[in-house]
């Protein structure tokens, strides 16, 4: 639960690089998480080629931090594994999740940066990545060892909690 409680988006990294150990560590997270009908959707592309990092960095307004990062992980799903394709965002956002807390656990930071549903940015990052037809971008996701790190915000609100 501490990672649930200490994470923030890191959006600054310092330029070292993430250890391969950890790398295969945050997909076996993605990997492990639960998906509808258990249908894991999900392909995951790891970019350390700077040109290619540099690209990912300008497909949104607010893609610049993934050209900080010296990894960053493009998670996708394919469409050909989907038995339940209304669920491929939720299924995806759980991998994503356990990507930014697993990071946390190992002291790295990480961000989620958005692409899909929207269908130019989705294409965008499919162009770069050059991605299977069957392929769809779902989220950009820097990572690395944070510049500095910041402390959480406390968000529980008991006025939003409603008992019947």
């Amino acid at each position: 639960m501490d990672a649930i409680f200490t994470r923030t988006s890191t959006r600054q990294f310092e330029s070292r690089e993430v250890e391969q150990k950890y790398i295969i560590k945050i997909l076996r997270a993605a990997m492990a998480a639960p998906s509808a009908m258990n249908q894991q959707p999900w392909e995951f592309y790891v970019i350390t080629d700077k040109n290619i990092i540099s690209k990912l960095a300008k497909v949104t307004p607010y893609s610049s931090p993934a050209g900080n990062a010296p990894v960053n992980i493009v998670a996708c799903y394919n469409t050909g594994a989907l038995r339940v394709p209304a669920m491929v965002n939720i299924d995806m956002a759980i991998a994503t999740e356990n990507i930014l807390l697993e990071a946390e656990t190992l002291g790295l930071g990480a961000v989620m940066l958005g692409i899909a549903p929207d269908e130019e940015r989705m294409k965008a990052v499919e162009e770069i990545l050059n991605l299977p037809e069957n392929f769809r971008a779902f989220t950009i996701i820097p990572i690395g060892y944070p510049k500095n790190k910041r402390a959480q915000e406390d968000r529980y609100e008991p006025s939003r909690i409603h008992t019947l």
